[in-house]
């Protein structure tokens, strides 16, 4: 994969690989178990087609998702967390706890589910 441009320190691959709105969701929502691109749509809530497509393909990219051709008639396609995002998954779980608490702070809570689910 190219690099666009140096960084200026670990954060940027880090934001490159899951920044954007929808792909540490779509990790997240992959921590539980292998989801299918329906599934996988439905659970994310709001994400076009397109854009989840290309999500995947980027995290696919970067080793953090797996996808199954499971080669079978009707088309079956599921999507599982490589090594690599399960542990990105991990590290994101400090963050998470983090986001919550602090948005209780500053008044901009919303209902939550158990981070540590």
């Amino acid at each position: 994969m190219k690099i666009k441009k140096p960084y200026s320190c670990g954060l940027g691959p880090v934001f490159d690989m899951i920044g954007g709105r929808w792909k540490a969701a779509i990790l997240w929502e992959l921590s539980q178990k292998e989801m299918r691109f329906g599934e996988l749509r439905r659970a994310l809530g709001g994400v076009t087609e397109k854009m989840l497509i290309q999500q995947l393909k980027e995290l696919e990219q970067h080793s953090l998702v797996k996808r199954i051709d499971y080669q079978e008639m009707p088309l079956r396609i599921g999507y599982v967390l490589t090594d690599a995002g399960v542990h990105a998954n991990k590290l994101m779980l400090p963050l998470a706890e983090w986001g919550q608490s602090y948005s209780h702070e500053i008044g901009i809570a919303a209902n939550y589910a158990n981070v540590t689910e």
